[in-house]
């Protein structure tokens, strides 16, 4: 009985799995149609051409749109995990004198949305002359990734044993040596999760972007779309093509990486 019912189950998350997949599909199935059939109904239409991928290279400096997109996505990856991991490393091991309420503050900032903050960024960043600039949208990402990060990595470090704290204390570690070579050895799965889900929130991120890249050459690759979306959406096959183009880095990099995600996961499921 338990092996049928491990294979009932395994055919029911097959089943979750492909209906999951059928946007994905249909996404990939109309980037590869001519206009005439871009709108036929079916999930696979034949029959499949590269035209809509070839117009897309040709008329959009694609290469370079996925430069910026890379270069903005690991500076705020980077500057994330090494802020979150020291911040949340003070707060939850050292638990530094006001801590608590730098903390607290922290969570509060998590319930403000993006939406709202788009304005007075975009002043600020003008001020700053920052626009139409990396740093444009490598210090904005990072401000918003920092909060959620701190309290993914503070629920780890909660679970780090006093005993071993004051264990390396008394063999003479100091505050650095401890994180560097005690505390962050055992957080690795929840450093990755925290890559990950960065790296997918920078890379995905549009609204911000439209308003601080306004110069072609300094647009992220999230904005090419617009290039063909619009009323009459006249090429909807090239449009869907640079979505194919836009999540293809996202698919191999979570294929790359999936195991440390996943563990990340599932460890921070049974903190507690």
């Amino acid at each position: 009985m338990p092996v049928l019912k491990r294979g009932w189950v395994k055919l029911v998350l097959v089943v979750l799995g492909v209906i999951w997949m059928i946007p994905e599909l249909y996404m990939i199935s109309i980037s590869l149609r001519s206009p005439a059939n871009a709108f036929d109904p079916h999930l696979i239409a034949f029959p499949f051409t590269l035209l809509n991928y070839s117009i897309v290279l040709s008329q959009n400096p694609l290469i370079r749109y996925f430069d910026n997109s890379l270069i903005v996505t690991v500076a705020t990856v980077v500057i994330v995990l090494v802020v979150a991991s020291l911040s949340a490393f003070g707060i939850s091991i050292l638990r530094l004198r006001g801590s608590g309420l730098v903390y607290g503050l922290l969570l509060v900032t998590l319930m403000v949305p993006l939406t709202a903050l788009v304005v007075p960024l975009a002043i600020l960043l003008g001020q700053l002359r920052w626009i139409n600039t990396y740093e444009g949208l490598i210090g904005p990402y990072s401000a918003l990734g920092i909060p959620f990060a701190i309290v993914v990595l503070k629920a780890f470090f909660d679970e780090f044993p006093r005993e071993i704290h004051e264990a390396a204390v008394l063999d003479g570690c100091g505050a650095w040596q401890l994180f560097r070579m005690v505390v962050l050895p055992t957080v690795r799965p929840a450093l990755g999760f925290v890559a990950v889900w960065q790296f997918i929130t920078s890379w995905n991120e549009f609204f911000l972007a439209l308003v601080v890249m306004t110069r072609s050459s300094m647009k992220t690759l999230p904005l090419a779309p617009m290039e063909y979306s619009g009323m009459y959406m006249a090429n909807p096959g090239a449009l869907f093509a640079i979505l194919v183009i836009i999540a293809v880095p996202l698919i191999l990099m979570y294929i790359a990486v999936q195991r440390v995600f996943v563990a990340g996961l599932l460890e921070g499921a049974i903190k507690g």
